[in-house]
């Protein structure tokens, strides 16, 4: 990361500009896919489409509470051979319910990553824009400091929500 700010200076440093016309700007990409009007989009619509399948985990593993809370109370007192088929159960449904958690897990982080994918594509393609647009010779994205004047994340938040 270094290095990149380190050339991307010396570059600038080479173009035949004084230090007074450079004109340079900072986007918090961050930001940006936590507060745009399309990243907040995506993050309902990825609820709306996982919703159904989050309630039916949370009712699986209240089954799974429920009959634990049954062989804890009364598996002493219940026939051997009634215990163990309970038990077995158990087992299995807390299998289950380990295994569909992973898979809901993976599709979610799936989906997530196709959304952010397209998101990232726009907000690229909002800040070259706007670069060409405003006539920025370098927009930076991952500084230790920045001056907050050189902060154009807001052009780009207004921007997305234009769209």
């Amino acid at each position: 990361m270094k290095r990149l700010l380190v050339l991307v200076f010396s570059l600038l440093a080479l173009l035949p500009v004084s230090a007074n016309e450079l004109k340079v700007g900072y986007v918090n990409v961050d930001r940006i896919l936590r507060e745009s009007g399309p990243a907040v989009k995506a993050l309902k619509k990825l609820e709306k489409e996982f919703s159904i399948r989050d309630t039916e985990l949370k009712k699986l593993a209240e089954q799974m509470r429920a009959r634990q809370a049954e062989l804890d109370k009364g598996g002493l007192t219940m026939p051997e051979t009634e215990r163990r088929n309970k038990e077995r159960e158990l087992v299995k449904v807390q299998q289950d319910l380990s295994r569909l958690q992973r898979e809901f897990r993976e599709d979610l982080n799936a989906r997530r990553n196709e959304e952010l994918a397209g998101i990232q594509e726009r907000v690229y393609n909002t800040i070259q824009q706007i670069a060409q647009t405003e006539k920025y010779d370098a927009i930076l994205q991952e500084v230790v400091y920045i001056n907050p004047k050189l902060d154009i994340t807001e052009k780009v938040l207004k921007a997305l929500a234009d769209k």
